[in-house]
């Protein structure tokens, strides 16, 4: 090379030195996911990361997209996601079609145990996003108790204490309550302290399903920024709602609660989904009390004239005032594996279908009938749509789905299931200008990414890893509804989990690209 003369050797040089590229996007209006404006640009990605970001020339050999027009968005981070049909579904499709490349599931104090044991099956199955997991109190309570209502003894708690370690170890990102469900709802709120100071000690966040969401919600909330300033650990009230007439507008009042705790430095957010209905197990209508000791328990009781008085009572208390929103027909069965007939129509419809007045009366008998036969999931539409629009508005408010997975055609589910991020950007963004497009993305990528600790996710920039949805803004929409769910969205063209491409204007393809997140272990 001596004799070549010194600028050609420069220019070879600088030939040489240009990343191949694997893929490259072409003229996006990219959003970093930081809440700031977007910029067009260009992204350059080499295997599962991003390498360059501005003016590219691309090389022969890299797969184009040109996303001139369209939007360029970090891929959405789902903080709430059931996950439990994982096994059946690794492709994961109705996340990835909404724009989730990464969710984090065991939320509500379910999800597997042992952790570890499901993450190492999960990375040898492989799946289609990134999927991190919390520790599930209900999920270790019962491994250790049953389901007993009373306080944990010294030994128990220990146990409990150590089995929390355990699940922080193997990668979990936190410990999870559902303290409305079994077990979880026979804990103390000096339980649940010691168990979020363990997971506090490796790093975690707490997520709480509240106690209440309807007449008790003051109290909840209270109870959950009273555990993390104890726990000394960050906070999520998660799916974060007021329930039932009597509360609706009151998320006035919650909202200053979280304000006023983050001003003495507790670190308290909301995730939340942006429907006015809920999705639940029917048992949720029923008091816990009457619940302990499992179905057989249960059944027992309803054959004591006195306590089954006192149990109907109970529901119709929670139809009126709670997630029954006071009127049979805003409780809508969801799957009913004993009769899927019923998947569909509502408690009132059932009343009809059996000649009974659709009284709440009858309705609480039908539900006791529902849970003996093994129970049943429903939608409750007990909420008021000011609340929810309140809610989502607040800056420390995050996006998430409460989504389970679903194959079409199963059940009659939640719309939420396949339509949570695309109906934000669709409905509240673009419909409404209720949230501008850098809020709605920033929602659902950015700050669920800095709750989790996850430096390479949720971000656009130079070595973070290439998790990467292209949508239209102008057509991005949710086209599943209560009526007829089982629709994927609309509007998003290309969906990217690290580096590799699984959805495309022609279709969805199973690449199972996703990678199980541990926390404190490499990405």
């Amino acid at each position: 090379m001596k004799h070549v003369p010194l600028l050609l050797m420069v220019f070879i040089w600088a030939c040489s030195s240009q990343p191949q590229y694997d893929l490259v996007i072409l003229n996006g209006n990219v959003h970093r996911g930081d809440g700031q404006d977007p910029v067009v640009m260009d992204i350059g990605i080499v295997s599962d990361s991003i390498v360059t970001m501005g003016n590219i020339k691309p090389n022969k050999t890299a797969v184009v997209i040109d996303a001139q027009g369209l939007e360029v968005s970090p891929g959405f981070i789902d903080l709430h996601a059931h996950l439990d049909p994982i096994y059946n579904l690794p492709e994961c499709e109705s996340m990835l079609r909404q724009g989730v490349t990464t969710a984090l599931g065991g939320p509500d104090g379910g999800g597997p145990w042992p952790i570890g044991k499901h993450l190492d099956t999960l990375e040898i199955m492989g799946t289609g996003i990134n999927v991190a997991y919390l520790v599930g109190h209900n999920s270790i309570r019962k491994y250790v108790m049953g389901l007993e209502d009373r306080a944990p003894t010294a030994n128990e708690l220990a146990t409990m204490k150590d089995l929390v370690k355990q699940g922080m170890q193997a990668g979990g990102y936190g410990i999870s309550t559902g303290l409305k469900y079994l077990p979880g709802t026979f804990s103390k709120t000096d339980e649940l302290v010691a168990l979020s100071a363990t997971a506090s000690e490796h790093g975690g966040i707490y997520t709480s399903h509240l106690r209440e969401e309807g007449l008790g919600l003051f109290e909840a909330v209270y109870e959950a920024l009273e555990i993390g300033r104890k726990a000394n650990i960050p906070i999520v009230l998660t799916h974060h709602k007021v329930m039932g007439k009597p509360m609706w507008g009151k998320s006035e009042v919650t909202l200053g609660m979280v304000d006023s705790a983050r001003n003495v430095g507790i670190d308290v957010m909301m995730d939340q989904y942006p429907y006015p209905a809920s999705h639940t197990g029917i048992g949720v209508l029923i008091p816990a009390w009457c619940r302990a000791g499992g179905q057989e328990a249960f059944a027992a009781r309803l054959q004591e004239p006195v306590l089954r008085d006192s149990i109907k009572a109970g529901i119709i208390h929670n139809l009126l005032n709670d997630r029954g929103g006071s009127d049979l027909r805003r409780v809508q069965f969801a799957k009913v594996t004993w009769d899927q007939s019923l998947e569909g129509k509502t408690l009132y419809d059932w009343c009809v279908s059996k000649n009974l007045e659709p009284t709440l009366e009858n309705g609480a008998e039908l539900v006791m009938e529902a849970q003996l036969n093994g129970g049943a999931n429903c939608i409750y539409f007990a909420m008021d749509t000011e609340d929810v629009k309140r809610i989502m508005q607040h800056p420390m408010t995050m996006i998430a789905s409460d989504g389970r997975l679903v194959a079409p055609g199963s059940g009659h589910p939640h719309p939420r299931w396949y339509g949570t991020f695309p109906r934000v950007l669709g409905q509240y963004v673009r419909d409404s200008s209720f949230l501008d497009l850098k809020t709605g993305i920033y929602k659902m990528t950015g700050q669920p990414a800095q709750r989790l600790g996850l430096t390479k996710r949720g971000i656009l920039k130079e070595g973070s890893y290439a998790d990467v949805v292209i949508f239209d803004r102008q057509t991005i929409k949710d086209e599943s509804t209560f009526i007829d769910p089982h629709h994927y969205p609309t509007g998003i063209h290309y969906v990217l989990v690290n580096g590799e491409i699984t959805l495309t204007p022609d279709g969805f393809t199973d690449v199972r690209q996703g990678k199980v997140l541990r926390m404190n272990q490499e990405e």
